[in-house]
Protein backbone atom coordinates (compact mmCIF):
# COMPACT_ATOMS: atom_id res chain seq x y z
CA UNK A 1 0.00 0.00 0.00
CA UNK A 2 1.55 3.26 -1.07
CA UNK A 3 1.86 5.72 1.96
CA UNK A 4 -0.55 7.73 3.40
CA UNK A 5 -0.16 11.92 3.37
CA UNK A 6 -0.87 13.28 6.58
CA UNK A 7 -3.27 16.05 5.95
CA UNK A 8 -4.45 17.12 9.53
CA UNK A 9 -2.36 16.23 12.87
CA UNK A 10 -3.33 17.11 15.76
CA UNK A 11 -0.69 16.87 18.73
CA UNK A 12 -1.06 16.95 22.23
CA UNK A 13 -4.40 19.10 21.92
CA UNK A 14 -5.74 20.26 25.38
CA UNK A 15 -8.46 23.02 26.03
CA UNK A 16 -9.07 24.57 29.57
CA UNK A 17 -11.90 26.73 30.34
CA UNK A 18 -11.37 28.90 33.22
CA UNK A 19 -9.73 32.23 34.18
CA UNK A 20 -6.09 30.29 34.50
CA UNK A 21 -5.92 27.26 32.36
CA UNK A 22 -2.07 27.73 31.97
CA UNK A 23 -1.73 27.68 35.46
CA UNK A 24 -4.03 24.68 36.05
CA UNK A 25 -2.16 22.95 33.10
CA UNK A 26 1.10 22.88 34.24
CA UNK A 27 0.38 21.61 38.17
CA UNK A 28 -2.26 18.90 36.18
CA UNK A 29 -0.45 16.19 38.01
CA UNK A 30 -1.90 17.10 40.93
CA UNK A 31 -5.71 16.26 39.67
CA UNK A 32 -4.99 12.45 38.65
CA UNK A 33 -7.53 10.66 38.50
CA UNK A 34 -10.11 13.12 39.82
CA UNK A 35 -13.66 13.13 37.22
CA UNK A 36 -14.63 16.24 35.24
CA UNK A 37 -16.86 17.56 38.45
CA UNK A 38 -14.42 17.18 40.83
CA UNK A 39 -11.69 18.74 39.21
CA UNK A 40 -14.47 21.72 38.20
CA UNK A 41 -15.52 21.94 42.01
CA UNK A 42 -11.72 22.03 43.27
CA UNK A 43 -10.43 24.19 40.54
CA UNK A 44 -13.25 26.27 38.90
CA UNK A 45 -11.88 25.04 35.45
CA UNK A 46 -13.43 22.25 33.06
CA UNK A 47 -11.18 20.30 30.88
CA UNK A 48 -12.88 20.05 27.89
CA UNK A 49 -10.12 18.47 25.65
CA UNK A 50 -7.59 16.26 27.39
CA UNK A 51 -4.23 15.49 25.69
CA UNK A 52 -5.62 14.31 22.47
CA UNK A 53 -3.31 13.50 19.29
CA UNK A 54 -4.08 11.68 16.28
CA UNK A 55 -3.64 11.99 11.80
CA UNK A 56 -6.10 12.55 9.59
CA UNK A 57 -5.13 11.26 6.08
CA UNK A 58 -5.16 13.01 2.94
CA UNK A 59 -8.77 12.08 1.59
CA UNK A 60 -9.75 10.06 4.60
CA UNK A 61 -13.38 10.49 6.14
CA UNK A 62 -12.42 10.78 10.10
CA UNK A 63 -15.37 10.61 12.03
CA UNK A 64 -14.88 11.98 16.20
CA UNK A 65 -17.77 10.53 18.03
CA UNK A 66 -19.15 10.83 21.54
CA UNK A 67 -21.74 11.77 23.70
CA UNK A 68 -23.09 15.08 24.93
CA UNK A 69 -20.31 17.11 26.42
CA UNK A 70 -17.35 14.55 25.79
CA UNK A 71 -15.53 17.59 24.08
CA UNK A 72 -15.80 16.68 20.07
CA UNK A 73 -17.19 20.03 19.34
CA UNK A 74 -14.89 22.00 21.22
CA UNK A 75 -12.13 19.76 19.35
CA UNK A 76 -13.02 20.60 15.69
CA UNK A 77 -13.55 24.15 16.83
CA UNK A 78 -9.77 23.66 17.76
CA UNK A 79 -8.60 22.68 14.61
CA UNK A 80 -9.52 25.68 12.65
CA UNK A 81 -8.93 27.80 15.54
CA UNK A 82 -12.43 28.94 16.29
CA UNK A 83 -11.48 28.43 19.62
CA UNK A 84 -8.15 28.76 20.55
CA UNK A 85 -6.00 25.64 22.18
CA UNK A 86 -4.69 26.02 25.74
CA UNK A 87 -1.95 23.66 24.86
CA UNK A 88 -0.98 21.70 21.70
CA UNK A 89 -0.48 21.98 17.99
CA UNK A 90 -2.85 21.56 14.98
CA UNK A 91 -0.30 20.96 11.64
CA UNK A 92 -2.27 21.30 8.04
CA UNK A 93 -0.13 20.14 5.53
CA UNK A 94 2.73 20.76 8.47
CA UNK A 95 1.55 24.31 8.95
CA UNK A 96 1.04 25.01 12.55
CA UNK A 97 -1.76 27.18 12.71
CA UNK A 98 -1.08 28.10 16.46
CA UNK A 99 1.69 30.03 14.47
CA UNK A 100 -0.31 31.78 11.74
CA UNK A 101 -0.95 35.76 12.50
CA UNK A 102 -4.46 36.80 11.49
CA UNK A 103 -4.04 37.12 7.33
CA UNK A 104 -2.72 33.74 7.18
CA UNK A 105 -5.36 31.94 9.15
CA UNK A 106 -8.13 34.04 6.99
CA UNK A 107 -6.41 32.58 3.94
CA UNK A 108 -6.29 29.18 5.08
CA UNK A 109 -10.45 29.45 5.99
CA UNK A 110 -11.09 30.87 2.89
CA UNK A 111 -9.12 28.46 0.50
CA UNK A 112 -8.28 25.34 2.56
CA UNK A 113 -10.81 24.39 5.19
CA UNK A 114 -14.66 25.22 5.64
CA UNK A 115 -17.15 24.30 7.93
CA UNK A 116 -20.37 22.69 7.87
CA UNK A 117 -22.65 23.15 11.05
CA UNK A 118 -25.73 21.40 12.45
CA UNK A 119 -27.68 24.38 11.96
CA UNK A 120 -26.90 25.51 8.68
CA UNK A 121 -25.80 29.43 9.32
CA UNK A 122 -27.47 30.01 6.14
CA UNK A 123 -28.67 34.01 4.92
CA UNK A 124 -32.33 33.78 5.22
CA UNK A 125 -32.74 36.86 2.82
CA UNK A 126 -30.71 35.05 0.08
CA UNK A 127 -31.78 32.74 -2.48
CA UNK A 128 -30.39 29.40 -2.55
CA UNK A 129 -27.67 30.48 -4.94
CA UNK A 130 -26.18 33.53 -3.14
CA UNK A 131 -26.38 30.98 -0.39
CA UNK A 132 -23.98 29.14 -2.19
CA UNK A 133 -21.52 31.34 -3.40
CA UNK A 134 -21.22 33.55 -0.42
CA UNK A 135 -17.97 32.01 0.33
CA UNK A 136 -16.57 32.58 -3.11
CA UNK A 137 -18.11 36.07 -2.91
CA UNK A 138 -16.72 36.89 0.32
CA UNK A 139 -13.27 36.06 -1.38
CA UNK A 140 -13.79 38.32 -3.93
CA UNK A 141 -14.50 36.11 -7.09
CA UNK A 142 -16.95 37.12 -9.49
CA UNK A 143 -18.50 36.52 -13.51
CA UNK A 144 -18.65 33.59 -15.21
CA UNK A 145 -15.75 31.05 -13.23
CA UNK A 146 -17.81 31.82 -9.96
CA UNK A 147 -20.96 30.99 -11.29
CA UNK A 148 -19.38 27.42 -12.93
CA UNK A 149 -18.81 27.08 -9.13
CA UNK A 150 -21.59 27.41 -7.85
CA UNK A 151 -23.57 26.00 -10.65
CA UNK A 152 -21.35 22.72 -9.93
CA UNK A 153 -21.98 22.67 -6.31
CA UNK A 154 -25.58 22.59 -6.68
CA UNK A 155 -25.66 19.77 -8.78
CA UNK A 156 -23.43 17.66 -7.14
CA UNK A 157 -25.96 17.94 -4.06
CA UNK A 158 -29.11 17.44 -5.91
CA UNK A 159 -30.76 20.67 -5.69
CA UNK A 160 -30.51 21.87 -9.55
CA UNK A 161 -33.86 24.19 -10.31
CA UNK A 162 -33.70 25.52 -6.50
CA UNK A 163 -31.08 27.80 -7.14
CA UNK A 164 -33.31 31.34 -7.65
CA UNK A 165 -35.83 29.99 -4.00
CA UNK A 166 -35.45 31.57 -0.90
CA UNK A 167 -33.77 29.46 1.93
CA UNK A 168 -37.29 29.35 3.88
CA UNK A 169 -39.09 27.86 1.13
CA UNK A 170 -37.09 24.39 1.56
CA UNK A 171 -36.95 21.86 3.93
CA UNK A 172 -34.48 20.83 6.25
CA UNK A 173 -32.75 18.73 4.35
CA UNK A 174 -32.59 21.09 1.64
CA UNK A 175 -31.05 23.39 3.48
CA UNK A 176 -28.32 21.41 4.69
CA UNK A 177 -27.72 20.19 1.07
CA UNK A 178 -27.27 24.26 0.32
CA UNK A 179 -24.74 24.57 3.00
CA UNK A 180 -23.09 21.29 2.25
CA UNK A 181 -23.14 23.04 -1.56
CA UNK A 182 -21.69 26.28 0.06
CA UNK A 183 -18.29 24.32 1.50
CA UNK A 184 -17.76 22.24 -2.09
CA UNK A 185 -18.53 25.41 -4.11
CA UNK A 186 -15.36 27.16 -2.22
CA UNK A 187 -13.20 23.58 -3.35
CA UNK A 188 -11.79 23.18 0.12
CA UNK A 189 -9.04 20.45 0.73
CA UNK A 190 -10.46 20.02 4.27
CA UNK A 191 -14.70 19.85 5.24
CA UNK A 192 -15.07 20.42 9.09
CA UNK A 193 -18.47 19.21 9.71
CA UNK A 194 -19.95 19.44 13.17
CA UNK A 195 -22.42 17.33 13.37
CA UNK A 196 -24.58 18.40 10.04
CA UNK A 197 -27.25 16.22 10.20
CA UNK A 198 -28.17 15.62 13.76
CA UNK A 199 -30.88 18.55 13.64
CA UNK A 200 -32.62 16.34 10.30
CA UNK A 201 -35.73 14.09 10.55
CA UNK A 202 -34.20 10.52 10.61
CA UNK A 203 -35.39 8.83 6.89
CA UNK A 204 -33.59 12.85 5.61
CA UNK A 205 -31.02 12.22 7.85
CA UNK A 206 -30.09 8.63 6.25
CA UNK A 207 -30.96 10.19 2.87
CA UNK A 208 -28.37 12.66 3.52
CA UNK A 209 -25.75 10.14 4.45
CA UNK A 210 -26.14 8.55 1.61
CA UNK A 211 -25.79 11.45 -0.56
CA UNK A 212 -22.61 12.71 1.53
CA UNK A 213 -21.32 9.23 0.44
CA UNK A 214 -21.46 9.39 -3.01
CA UNK A 215 -20.34 13.01 -3.00
CA UNK A 216 -17.43 12.02 -1.27
CA UNK A 217 -16.50 8.84 -3.48
CA UNK A 218 -16.44 11.51 -6.35
CA UNK A 219 -15.11 14.69 -4.85
CA UNK A 220 -11.80 14.01 -2.88
CA UNK A 221 -11.85 15.38 0.08
CA UNK A 222 -10.26 15.59 3.93
CA UNK A 223 -13.52 15.36 6.35
CA UNK A 224 -13.40 15.10 10.04
CA UNK A 225 -16.76 14.54 11.09
CA UNK A 226 -18.38 14.89 13.90
CA UNK A 227 -21.49 12.97 15.23
CA UNK A 228 -22.94 11.04 18.57
CA UNK A 229 -24.35 8.28 16.41
CA UNK A 230 -22.56 5.26 16.49
CA UNK A 231 -24.53 4.12 13.54
CA UNK A 232 -23.44 7.30 11.56
CA UNK A 233 -20.02 7.02 12.03
CA UNK A 234 -19.96 3.51 11.11
CA UNK A 235 -21.61 4.31 7.73
CA UNK A 236 -19.56 7.30 7.14
CA UNK A 237 -16.33 6.68 8.53
CA UNK A 238 -12.82 5.51 7.12
CA UNK A 239 -11.49 5.48 10.14
CA UNK A 240 -13.38 6.17 14.34
CA UNK A 241 -12.37 8.30 16.90
CA UNK A 242 -14.53 7.75 20.17
CA UNK A 243 -14.58 10.25 22.61
CA UNK A 244 -14.85 10.26 26.52
CA UNK A 245 -14.43 13.42 28.75
CA UNK A 246 -11.92 15.27 26.77
CA UNK A 247 -10.17 12.06 26.05
CA UNK A 248 -10.05 9.51 22.92
CA UNK A 249 -10.64 6.05 23.87
CA UNK A 250 -9.93 4.52 20.99
CA UNK A 251 -9.43 5.45 17.25
CA UNK A 252 -9.72 2.35 14.88
CA UNK A 253 -11.79 1.76 11.71
CA UNK A 254 -15.26 0.94 12.00
CA UNK A 255 -14.74 -2.69 11.67
CA UNK A 256 -11.74 -2.33 14.73
CA UNK A 257 -14.33 -0.21 16.61
CA UNK A 258 -17.10 -2.94 16.36
CA UNK A 259 -15.01 -6.25 17.02
CA UNK A 260 -12.19 -4.82 19.15
CA UNK A 261 -13.51 -2.60 21.70
CA UNK A 262 -10.97 -0.58 23.83
CA UNK A 263 -12.78 -1.20 27.18
CA UNK A 264 -16.25 -1.28 28.83
CA UNK A 265 -17.09 2.35 28.03
CA UNK A 266 -17.07 1.40 24.06
CA UNK A 267 -18.33 -1.71 24.32
CA UNK A 268 -21.32 -0.18 25.70
CA UNK A 269 -21.64 1.35 22.51
CA UNK A 270 -21.59 -1.40 20.35
CA UNK A 271 -22.66 -4.52 22.40
CA UNK A 272 -25.99 -3.95 20.01
CA UNK A 273 -24.84 -3.73 17.10
CA UNK A 274 -25.43 -5.83 13.93
CA UNK A 275 -21.95 -6.60 12.58
CA UNK A 276 -22.63 -7.91 9.32
CA UNK A 277 -25.05 -4.80 8.87
CA UNK A 278 -22.82 -2.05 9.63
CA UNK A 279 -19.46 -3.39 8.92
CA UNK A 280 -19.09 -2.14 5.07
CA UNK A 281 -17.46 -3.42 1.77
CA UNK A 282 -14.88 -0.66 1.99
CA UNK A 283 -14.03 -1.61 5.25
CA UNK A 284 -12.89 -5.51 4.41
CA UNK A 285 -11.91 -4.86 0.67
CA UNK A 286 -8.52 -5.60 -0.71
CA UNK A 287 -6.50 -5.33 -3.86
CA UNK A 288 -6.64 -8.05 -6.23
CA UNK A 289 -3.58 -9.77 -6.35
CA UNK A 290 -3.46 -9.56 -10.45
CA UNK A 291 -5.21 -7.05 -12.62
CA UNK A 292 -4.51 -6.95 -16.18
CA UNK A 293 -5.56 -5.52 -19.03
CA UNK A 294 -8.32 -7.13 -21.78
CA UNK A 295 -6.39 -7.19 -24.68
CA UNK A 296 -2.63 -9.02 -23.42
CA UNK A 297 -1.81 -12.13 -24.52
CA UNK A 298 -3.33 -15.20 -22.49
CA UNK A 299 -0.24 -17.27 -22.86
CA UNK A 300 1.79 -14.46 -21.28
CA UNK A 301 -1.20 -14.01 -18.75
CA UNK A 302 -0.81 -17.49 -17.56
CA UNK A 303 2.71 -18.01 -16.92
CA UNK A 304 2.02 -15.11 -15.13
CA UNK A 305 -0.65 -16.29 -13.22
CA UNK A 306 1.43 -19.82 -12.04
CA UNK A 307 4.49 -17.68 -11.18
CA UNK A 308 2.77 -15.85 -8.81
CA UNK A 309 0.50 -19.16 -7.92
CA UNK A 310 -2.51 -16.49 -9.17
CA UNK A 311 -5.66 -18.61 -9.48
CA UNK A 312 -8.05 -16.44 -10.67
CA UNK A 313 -7.55 -12.72 -12.12
CA UNK A 314 -9.30 -9.52 -12.76
CA UNK A 315 -9.76 -8.55 -16.01
CA UNK A 316 -10.04 -4.26 -16.61
CA UNK A 317 -10.30 -1.71 -19.83
CA UNK A 318 -7.69 0.60 -20.23
CA UNK A 319 -9.96 3.04 -17.93
CA UNK A 320 -9.87 0.53 -14.97
CA UNK A 321 -13.32 -0.67 -15.26
CA UNK A 322 -14.16 -3.79 -14.44
CA UNK A 323 -14.68 -6.36 -17.72
CA UNK A 324 -14.87 -10.05 -15.56
CA UNK A 325 -12.97 -12.70 -13.68
CA UNK A 326 -10.27 -15.30 -15.44
CA UNK A 327 -9.67 -18.65 -13.85
CA UNK A 328 -6.10 -20.19 -14.67
CA UNK A 329 -8.48 -23.47 -15.81
CA UNK A 330 -10.39 -21.69 -18.07
CA UNK A 331 -7.10 -19.89 -19.26
CA UNK A 332 -5.46 -22.61 -19.75
CA UNK A 333 -8.61 -24.83 -21.25
CA UNK A 334 -9.24 -21.30 -23.78
CA UNK A 335 -5.69 -21.76 -24.76
CA UNK A 336 -5.77 -25.23 -25.81
CA UNK A 337 -8.71 -24.03 -28.11
CA UNK A 338 -6.77 -22.04 -29.84
CA UNK A 339 -7.90 -18.92 -28.03
CA UNK A 340 -4.57 -15.77 -27.57
CA UNK A 341 -6.52 -13.17 -26.22
CA UNK A 342 -7.49 -12.49 -22.33
CA UNK A 343 -11.36 -10.70 -23.83
CA UNK A 344 -12.07 -14.19 -25.61
CA UNK A 345 -12.27 -16.05 -22.37
CA UNK A 346 -13.34 -13.52 -19.68
CA UNK A 347 -16.23 -14.62 -17.58
CA UNK A 348 -18.52 -11.72 -17.23
CA UNK A 349 -21.04 -13.13 -14.78
CA UNK A 350 -19.46 -12.46 -11.38
CA UNK A 351 -20.62 -11.20 -7.58
CA UNK A 352 -20.46 -7.86 -7.16
CA UNK A 353 -21.22 -5.10 -4.75
CA UNK A 354 -20.67 -1.01 -4.08
CA UNK A 355 -17.91 0.07 -1.38
CA UNK A 356 -20.95 1.10 0.71
CA UNK A 357 -22.79 -2.32 0.44
CA UNK A 358 -22.56 -4.21 4.42
CA UNK A 359 -20.63 -7.55 4.79
CA UNK A 360 -24.24 -9.44 4.88
CA UNK A 361 -25.57 -7.96 1.73
CA UNK A 362 -22.03 -9.52 0.07
CA UNK A 363 -22.14 -12.81 2.00
CA UNK A 364 -25.75 -13.66 0.64
CA UNK A 365 -24.47 -12.79 -3.49
CA UNK A 366 -25.71 -15.75 -5.74
CA UNK A 367 -22.01 -17.17 -5.85
CA UNK A 368 -22.33 -20.54 -6.58
CA UNK A 369 -18.61 -20.75 -8.04
CA UNK A 370 -17.05 -19.12 -4.13
CA UNK A 371 -15.58 -16.17 -6.29
CA UNK A 372 -14.21 -13.25 -4.62
CA UNK A 373 -16.99 -10.18 -4.02
CA UNK A 374 -15.68 -7.52 -7.02
CA UNK A 375 -16.06 -4.23 -5.16
CA UNK A 376 -16.67 -2.14 -7.96
CA UNK A 377 -17.10 2.34 -7.93
CA UNK A 378 -19.23 4.20 -10.40
CA UNK A 379 -19.53 3.24 -14.32
CA UNK A 380 -17.93 -0.35 -12.98
CA UNK A 381 -14.41 1.19 -11.38
CA UNK A 382 -12.18 -1.61 -10.03
CA UNK A 383 -12.04 -0.97 -6.44
CA UNK A 384 -10.98 -3.70 -4.48
CA UNK A 385 -12.43 -7.79 -3.93
CA UNK A 386 -13.90 -9.14 -0.70
CA UNK A 387 -13.05 -13.25 -0.46
CA UNK A 388 -16.02 -15.00 1.08
CA UNK A 389 -13.88 -15.97 4.03
CA UNK A 390 -13.46 -12.93 4.58
CA UNK A 391 -17.00 -11.62 5.28
CA UNK A 392 -17.38 -14.63 7.25
CA UNK A 393 -14.26 -13.66 9.51
CA UNK A 394 -15.33 -10.19 9.59
CA UNK A 395 -19.11 -11.71 11.21
CA UNK A 396 -17.42 -13.06 14.17
CA UNK A 397 -15.99 -11.92 17.18
CA UNK A 398 -12.19 -11.76 17.80
CA UNK A 399 -11.55 -12.88 14.03
CA UNK A 400 -11.08 -10.10 12.00
CA UNK A 401 -8.28 -10.39 9.16
CA UNK A 402 -6.57 -6.66 9.49
CA UNK A 403 -5.00 -7.96 5.69
CA UNK A 404 -7.89 -7.03 3.84
CA UNK A 405 -8.48 -3.49 5.45
CA UNK A 406 -7.68 -1.65 2.03
CA UNK A 407 -8.99 2.06 2.19
CA UNK A 408 -10.33 3.69 -0.90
Amino acid sequence: MLEKNIKISCQNIWKIFGPTPESILDNIQDYEGATKQDFLEQTGHVIAVKNVSFDVYENEIFVVMGLSGSGKSTLVRCINRLIEPTRGSVLIDNDDIAQMDKDALRELRRHKLSVVFQYFGLLPHRSVKDNVGFGLEIRGEKGREKDEKINAAIEQVGLKGWEKNQIDELSGGMQQRVGLARALAIGSEILLMDEPFSALDPLIRRQMQDEFVNISSEVKKTVVFITHDLLEAITLGDRIAIMRDGEIVQIGTPQEIVSYPADEYVSDFVKDVPKGRVILAKHIMSQPDLIINREKNLNETIEEMKANENKITFVVDDRQRMMGLMTIEQAEESLAEGKTKVHEVINEEYPSASRNDTIEDCLYLDNTENLPVVVLGRNKRLLGMITRQTIINSMQSGNITNEDNTEQ
